[in-house]
């Protein structure tokens, strides 16, 4: 007969949760629904620009590295005093525009 009074209160402390879940889904279904459609179309027209001006960027730098020339004894400089791969020995050499001591600094700053 003790255990009865504990039983009901478990089983209204369970009823209340789902009262509560009820009302909180409501509310939050209410929300989503007053999301301005409009809003969310300009952020996400926002970050496509920002996406593209990010690319476009990543682009123009690629192609004036790539300009750069570098000597192929200075890379293998790099390779093995700081036992890089090529292509980061490379990039570090573009980077300092092709100066080897410049590049062979980087690495100690």
């Amino acid at each position: 007969m003790a255990d009865e009074p504990e039983a009901q209160g478990a089983r209204a402390t369970s009823e209340q949760a789902k009262a509560l879940d009820k009302v909180t889904d409501q509310v939050e279904e209410r929300e989503v629904k007053n999301v301005d459609q409009s809003k969310i179309q300009a952020a996400m027209a926002e970050l496509a620009q920002q996406q593209r001006v990010k690319h476009e960027a990543a682009r123009l730098r690629e192609k004036t590295l790539s300009a750069v020339k570098i000597q192929a004894s200075d890379v293998e400089v790099l390779v093995r005093e700081f036992e890089v791969d090529k292509k980061a020995a490379e990039l570090r050499l573009r980077e300092h525009g092709g100066d080897v001591r410049a590049a062979l600094a980087s690495y100690l700053a």
